[in-house]
């Protein structure tokens, strides 16, 4: 058996960065050049975050413009990457006897789709995304990227897309007021949370959100889950790299992970 292929959470930030060419964006288009050809992604977004775990099926997935205030040509931007339905069942298998739906509506949004347009430009690679159950605790969470870890030996790269510090109220209050420097607790939590997933522990990436850091980094869970689901995939046997740090709009952590 070859090596696993790679599982890899990234902080996908400003919608813009679909249409910007920057460090981040670069960054991305170097992980696709980096990462083997995988067969096909799993994208765990924070902005599939729904009362249920859902998996989207269709053989043609939407680009879902989840977002406002934007100018138009961000809207105006397809990734026609196809579905992939067998990947959906098989996901499905790993994760029984939990319930989960096939969908059929939803498609890619932009924590997906923003990313998957600088790391895989072609569009030609098929992508699924899995919902994330806003009822669950983040042990389960963490368990759910656990049972998905052989998709990995079948060479579908799971890719979670959030921020590891993302306190929206805080980040927009700094750009209105024109502050740029990041704060101390951003820094902290977004260096404590890589040294845990560098060390592969886990069971402090549960509870990293339970202080004062934590709990100012996410006002809300959506964008840290997507983490727990590749550091479950992950092994204690991966190699683990930081191809982009450092913050947007003053305290959006913009560092992604590489296992393996």
């Amino acid at each position: 058996m070859g090596k696993p292929m790679s599982a890899v959470f990234i902080g996908h930030g400003n919608p813009m960065n679909a249409l910007q060419d920057n460090a981040y964006t670069r960054g991305w288009a170097l992980i696709g050049r980096e990462v083997p050809r995988p067969k096909a992604v799993l994208s765990i977004s924070a902005h599939w975050y729904i009362p249920g775990t859902s998996v989207t099926s269709m053989p043609a997935p939407r680009t879902i413009h989840d977002f406002g205030g934007f100018p138009p040509e961000l809207y105006q931007i397809r990734y026609p990457a196809p579905g992939d339905p067998a990947l959906a069942d098989r996901v499905r298998d790993l994760l029984a006897p939990m319930p989960v739906f096939r969908d059929r509506s939803w498609g890619l949004d932009h924590g997906t789709w923003t990313v998957l347009r600088h790391v895989f430009p072609r569009a030609d690679i098929p992508v699924v995304q899995l919902s994330m159950d806003q009822r669950m605790p983040l042990a389960d969470h963490l368990e759910i990227g656990r049972k998905l870890a052989p998709l990995r030996d079948e060479g579908v790269l799971i890719m979670g897309s959030g921020n590891i510090t993302h306190n929206l109220r805080h980040a927009m209050a700094s750009y209105q007021r024109g502050e740029s420097s990041t704060p101390d607790w951003a820094i902290r939590f977004d260096a404590i949370v890589a040294r845990s997933a560098e060390k592969h522990d886990t069971d402090f990436l549960i509870r990293a959100v339970e202080n004062d850091d934590g709990r100012m980094a996410h006002p809300t869970l959506d964008h840290y889950l997507p983490l727990l689901y590749v550091a479950g995939a992950s092994g204690v046997g991966d190699t683990v790299r930081f191809p982009i740090t450092g913050f947007d709009l003053s305290s959006l952590s913009m560092r992604a992970i590489i296992f393996g």
